[in-house]
């Protein structure tokens, strides 16, 4: 007999719960090359998704795959210490379970991270881009199929999926830590190669200045269980037919790097604002 994602979700989160008994407020994912975030949490636990039912594991440099419950401040924290992807062959509805985990132990807001490459030429490697909408261009969305309404509704609204007061609260905290924090459209490909030229051009005629792998299953996800979701995004490199030289996943590893400082006192910030509004 199969079992529902509602027994699996409910399976993981005990299994969560045995370790550590205190109640996220605020979710975290951290994309590629941005993990070391999670090891300043205070009161710290480590928790390798080998050891969460039905967790799936990434094998992609970049991604340590582990939750990490601790605190930002006086705000409960549960962080996913990198992510799956499509790509890596695994089903859409493990690729978003982390997420959904997230949720179920009970964070009413998750912000996410990742690393894309930039489509405006006037940009840098090593900017940060809050996520203000996105594109859907992987083929497939986490909720076809038979719906689980215990989760949510069939037909979700997604006219916020980024949510207008956390949007906010990220240019708060930018300018609270002299972060400088653009702005704009993330459109989300399968991978995993990166983009062609003329897909470039394509995606800059639709409207997107980012473009990435991941992130956007994952907010449809959580606006379906009704869970506030924004997104920040690490450019680390100009995308193809823009950069002056070939793409390359040791590039984006090494520029998350050196942007470490900036995007951890931004997500800090972040975090403690977004917690403090969810608990009033």
């Amino acid at each position: 007999m199969s079992v529902s994602v509602i027994e699996q979700l409910d399976e993981a989160a005990r299994a969560v719960r045995a370790r550590v008994d205190r109640v996220p407020a605020v979710g975290v994912v951290l994309g590629s090359g941005l993990g070391a975030w999670a090891d300043g949490l205070g009161s710290l636990t480590r928790i390798p998704y080998a050891d969460v039912p039905h967790m799936a594991r990434s094998s992609v440099v970049g991604h340590a795959g582990n939750l990490c419950l601790g605190q930002v401040g006086a705000v409960p924290v549960a962080c996913l210490q990198g992510r799956v992807h499509l790509y890596e062959g695994h089903a859409l509805d493990r690729v978003v379970f982390g997420v959904r985990l997230l949720a179920r132990l009970g964070c009413r807001a998750v912000v996410l991270t990742n690393a894309a490459g930039g489509l405006e030429p006037a940009w840098s490697p090593g900017d940060l881009m809050l996520v203000t909408d996105h594109l859907n261009l992987m083929g497939k969305n986490p909720l076809a199929g038979p719906n689980e309404a215990a989760l949510g509704p069939r037909f979700p609204d997604m006219t916020q999926a980024y949510d207008r007061e956390l949007s906010e609260l990220a240019r708060v905290a930018a300018r609270e830590t002299g972060v400088a924090l653009r702005e704009g459209v993330y459109a989300g490909l399968l991978g995993p190669t990166y983009e062609t030229p003329a897909e470039i051009r394509m995606l800059r005629t639709l409207g997107a200045t980012a473009v990435g792998m991941s992130t956007v299953p994952e907010v449809i996800a959580l606006r379906h269980m009704g869970v506030r979701a924004a997104a920040v995004s690490c450019i680390t490199n100009l995308a193809a037919g823009l950069s002056p030289t070939l793409l390359d996943h040791s590039e984006v590893e090494a520029t998350a790097a050196k942007a470490r400082d900036r995007f951890t006192a931004l997500l800090s910030a972040w975090v403690a604002r977004v917690g403090a509004a969810v608990a009033s």
